[in-house]
């Protein structure tokens, strides 16, 4: 994340974009079956039930950030079974959405040792989920486009969240692409390619 100042948006319209993230997310998981964790996915080095554990991680700490108010950056020890992942991510889902709506002011996380706004922090829980959501998409075969309202609202936070030194491990170099929607851009600028 850029050192910098960043303007936060109010917390509302940061839940919002959230919750929008959530849902888009959701809508591929509930096509998702046990038979497919094997699938590779658009995150070259892994496969659909490795994205599933990541994505479980991931929204647990945001779920965390907003029970607790930080975020403990520890790797958890050993993967859990691969087949409880769907599962898992569908109540995660749940269960983030529940501890966020009951955030009223936009405090200041910890994120490791770093301080930052609650509003900023949902904004990046929402790029991540997002992407992430169109990634399982991606894998399954639904391959739902990003909306372009959603789209729109997270490229902002691309060049917030999403820097040089994040490449190539976090995310792929940026994609050219042809024109495009919103959608398309989002994707290229955080490194994603369609799976052929």
């Amino acid at each position: 994340m850029q050192s910098a100042p960043i303007h936060a948006p109010p917390l509302l319209e940061s839940l919002g974009l959230l919750e929008r993230a959530v849902g888009y997310t959701r809508v591929a998981l509930r096509e998702l079956t046990p038979t497919m964790l094997g699938n590779p996915t658009p995150c070259d080095r892994w496969d659909l039930a490795a994205l599933l554990d990541h994505m479980v991680d991931s929204l647990e700490a945001l779920t965390e950030a907003a029970d607790l108010g930080y975020v403990d950056l520890c790797t958890p020890e050993g993967p859990p079974s691969p087949i409880d992942a769907v599962q898992r991510l569908r109540v995660q889902a749940c269960s983030l959405m529940g501890a966020w709506s009951a955030v009223a002011r936009d405090d200041e996380v910890m994120v490791g040792d770093r301080p930052l706004a609650s509003s900023l922090l949902a904004c990046a829980g929402a790029l991540e989920v997002a992407v992430h959501g169109w990634d399982v998409g991606q894998s399954i075969g639904a391959g739902t486009p990003l909306p372009t309202l959603l789209a729109l609202d997270l490229l902002p936070w691309v060049d917030v969240f999403v820097t040089e030194s994040d490449r190539p491990v976090r995310f792929g170099p940026e994609v050219d692409v042809p024109l495009g929607g919103p959608s398309s851009l989002l994707l290229a600028r955080v490194g994603r390619q369609a799976l052929p």
